[in-house]
């Protein structure tokens, strides 16, 4: 067995049917999107900040 198999696997989101969405709900649903990806962003900028002082603490050295 590969080192492969027992990592878990990533699941690919579900694609929203947006054909049954009124417009209200599309435009509800796109604001939703929008704050994912701030959070996410946001996420990221603080693991990014995490590793830069992280690896500025250790070229101290």
């Amino acid at each position: 067995m590969l080192e492969e198999d027992f990592l878990p696997q990533k699941k690919k989101p579900q694609l929203k049917n947006l054909t049954t969405l009124s417009v209200d709900e599309l435009h509800e649903y796109i604001a939703e999107l929008k704050s994912e990806i701030v959070r996410t962003e946001d996420e990221i900028k603080r693991k990014k900040a995490s590793a830069d002082a992280a690896s500025a603490f250790f070229k101290k050295g």
